[in-house]
């Protein structure tokens, strides 16, 4: 009887063995919590990251398929491409760039053509923000034969925008102004937009698209 006493209590756990056995368990426990909790910071701080450049990008392809497809001036629905500081009728605050661009969706409600008035320009913003800046809005005009009443629709692409500039290359240097229904018929070789963003941990935006519509020349 005293021997399967004593072999019971030799199978059993000592109470030095317990609280060795709960350390481990803890120091475990406090290492798969420190993992778990920095996953989450990790995903966080991506979630974020996503979030503000996603507005970023979508102005960016925005601004780039309305200039590859801006239409040279010279007929009814071709109208002028402008750049620079130009007086919108109905706008407070001055547009930066105005193009005629074949960017129109076709739909069977809205019998308009393809063509379409576009501008971009910064505007108050609609939330204020802490980090300041602007909203950068793109304004579409699809009936561009109604000249008395236009029917403009505004799209607001992101916020926190410090500045907004347009160049033009002319084929041999960069201008900040240009004008078809002026001096420049034809349109800008190129175009250069930057976007410069508040906050230092907001990068500046810059992208150059090349425009391959050129109108006839001023020759006879």
């Amino acid at each position: 009887m005293s021997q399967r006493a004593n072999r019971v209590g030799s199978e059993a756990f000592t109470l030095i063995e317990m609280i060795l056995a709960m350390g481990v368990m803890a120091i475990v426990i406090v290492v798969v919590h420190a993992a778990f909790f920095s996953a989450l910071q990790l995903r966080d701080r991506t979630t974020d990251a996503v979030d503000q450049g996603q507005p970023a990008q979508q102005a960016a392809a925005f601004l780039r398929c309305d200039l590859l497809c801006a239409t040279a001036s010279g007929g009814v629905l071709e109208g002028s491409f402008k750049v620079g500081s130009i007086s919108e009728p109905g706008l407070s605050q001055p547009v930066s760039v105005e193009l005629c661009t074949a960017t129109g969706a076709l739909h069977d409600s809205a019998p308009w053509a393809e063509i379409q008035k576009v501008t971009y320009a910064l505007d108050k913003p609609a939330v204020p923000a802490a980090s300041g800046g602007r909203d950068l809005v793109r304004r579409v005009t699809r009936n561009l034969l109604n000249s008395i009443t236009p029917d403009v629709t505004a799209q607001w692409l992101m916020g926190g925008v410090q500045s907004l500039e347009f160049d033009c290359f002319d084929g041999a240097q960069w201008v900040n102004t240009w004008d078809t229904t002026a001096g420049n018929t034809n349109l800008p070789v190129a175009v250069r937009v930057r976007i410069e963003q508040t906050g230092a941990s907001r990068p500046t935006m810059e992208l150059v698209v090349p425009l391959v519509a050129q109108a006839a020349t001023n020759s006879v």
